[in-house]
């Protein structure tokens, strides 16, 4: 499958739960007729998808519920990789405690989010 009915297939998966959010997430620029880029989107190498997974705290943390930020980079199964900006968003999200990876299938993205 392409990559964009995939997103969007992913996108759908992830809004018909109850506990996940993901927004698609355009990178890039447009050149302005003045001559001056226009860069849109979250930042270079974040993920196709982006938006928040809620869980629930545990009992020491009085039981609220908070989203943790969460980036998926979607691509496709045989020809799809990783540029180097991509993957140091990723590890960097990793880092700061975020749900962040990159996913070729159904599986690989069920196994991010859950």
């Amino acid at each position: 499958m392409k990559e964009t009915p995939f997103t969007q297939q992913l996108r759908a998966l992830a809004n018909s739960r109850p506990d996940l959010r993901l927004f698609r997430n355009n990178v890039g620029a447009y050149k302005l007729p003045s001559g001056q880029w226009l860069r849109y989107g979250l930042h270079e190498g974040s993920g196709d998808l982006i938006g928040f997974k809620s869980i629930t705290i545990t009992p020491e943390m009085v039981g609220q519920r908070i989203g943790i930020f969460t980036s998926v980079e979607v691509k496709q199964e045989k020809r799809g990789y990783a540029r180097d900006n991509q993957l140091i968003w990723r590890d960097t999200c990793q880092r700061f405690g975020c749900i962040a990876g990159i996913v070729k299938t159904v599986e690989e993205f069920e196994e991010l989010v859950t």
